[in-house]
């Protein structure tokens, strides 16, 4: 089977969808199917993560891929798309987020070629984006599939896009062998993955750490990533006179390194689609907290059982500062909820698992679609 995936960009991005895609391509490459990768990033460009080298790479070079087009560029990417289509004849087309999957469903109209639209974020992230919303409702109605990462987010969606929804949960990387029992080390970490934007609300988990950072003189704070929020982080940082105790190193390629060094892993989030840092940092066994009100993150944590659930009340900063001073002082919970979150996420989110599901679904679409067209489906 022949499959072409598309992407917007994917040159030197570091967000959590680009993996996901990158891992999917590599999985189904590996597995016999010949890939085709498509972004309108400029020719020659690298992926931020590993792609296996048989997928193909194809880069339209349409724009700026980093930016919002405009409504002519917009129309030369559908156009650019539909003949590399043409062109290339797979068995269906799987475009990752609304950005591409959008245009492409309308581009391919007429074309006999299914389009699967991949989501990965939540209904929530569309409220002040009313015309995205809309455009994505619209294009629902030309799309084979739209998968989303969880049934909690498929219910919040109106029925008419409901109906096309399928479920496939993020697959996560597992390490390797034995998580090694926690070290005696003279300084321990508090761990954070993410883009510095509101959304992600670092701010809050800065606050919260400077509240019990006196009770905890052993103790540092990593914010790995990269935003617009960089400076206020870094002016709150010296406000709080956290210097040295506080490391916000950027974007890294080597995220495992920071999952192996870490105590703790803290998501101050307020939404997630499926929290695919805290699945990570739970293979890699380590103790995790969220809050209780966020999507994503209150699926996959089990308040107790591997992790712990803070309620935001009327103060988010309060709340999430005895989540972590609870953990912080308990090195047998800390091994506890670890161990179980290890567990949980090697049996629900493996990649081998995930790569059975992808199969499944691309065999189903290409079925009902040869099905519709009057084709043998055997």
């Amino acid at each position: 089977m022949k499959v072409l995936f598309a992407i917007k960009r994917l040159a030197a991005t570091a967000g959590g969808a680009e993996r996901v895609l990158c891992t999917v391509c590599s999985i189904l490459a590996e597995r016999g199917y010949e890939v085709v990768l498509v972004t309108f990033d400029s020719p020659g460009g690298s992926t931020f993560y590993p792609l296996d080298a048989r997928v193909r790479r194809l880069d339209a070079g349409i724009g700026d891929s980093s930016s919002h087009a405009r409504l002519g560029e917009t129309w030369h990417r559908m156009r650019a798309i539909r003949q590399i289509v043409l062109e290339e004849k797979p068995n269906l087309v799987v475009g990752f987020m609304h950005s591409i999957y959008v245009p492409l469903a309308l581009a391919l109209v007429g074309t006999a070629t299914p389009v699967l639209g991949s989501e990965h974020i939540v209904p929530e992230h569309y409220q002040s984006r009313r015309l995205e919303y809309l455009l994505l409702v619209l294009a629902s109605f030309f799309l084979a599939r739209m998968t989303v990462l969880s049934e909690a987010i498929k219910a919040r969606y109106p029925l008419p896009v409901r109906r096309r929804m399928v479920v496939m949960p993020n697959p996560v990387e597992i390490p390797v062998g034995q998580i090694p029992p926690e070290q005696v080390k003279l300084r321990r970490v508090l761990l954070n993955v993410g883009r510095l934007e509101d959304q992600k609300d670092q701010h809050t988990l800065l606050c919260a750490f400077g509240r019990v950072a006196a009770s905890f003189p052993d103790w540092d704070l990593r914010i790995v990533g990269d935003g617009s929020l960089r400076a206020a982080l870094e002016m709150g940082v010296r406000e709080l006179g956290l210097e040295g105790r506080v490391f916000l190193p950027g974007v890294t390629a080597d995220i495992a390194a920071e999952y192996r060094a870490a105590d703790i892993f803290a998501l101050s989030s307020r939404y997630e689609a499926f929290g695919l840092v805290t699945a990570e940092a739970m293979s890699f066994g380590l103790p995790t907290l969220g809050f209780a009100d966020c999507p994503g993150t209150n699926e996959l944590i089990q308040h107790e059982q591997n992790g712990l659930l803070v309620p935001p009340g009327e103060d988010r900063t309060a709340g999430f500062a005895q989540g972590l001073a609870r953990l912080m002082r308990d090195s047998s919970l800390r091994h506890k909820l670890g161990d179980a979150g290890r567990s949980a996420v090697l049996n629900s989110y493996a990649t081998a698992r995930i790569g059975d599901l992808w199969e499944k679904l691309l065999a189903d679409v290409c079925k009902t679609s040869k099905a519709q067209m009057g084709l043998p489906t055997s």
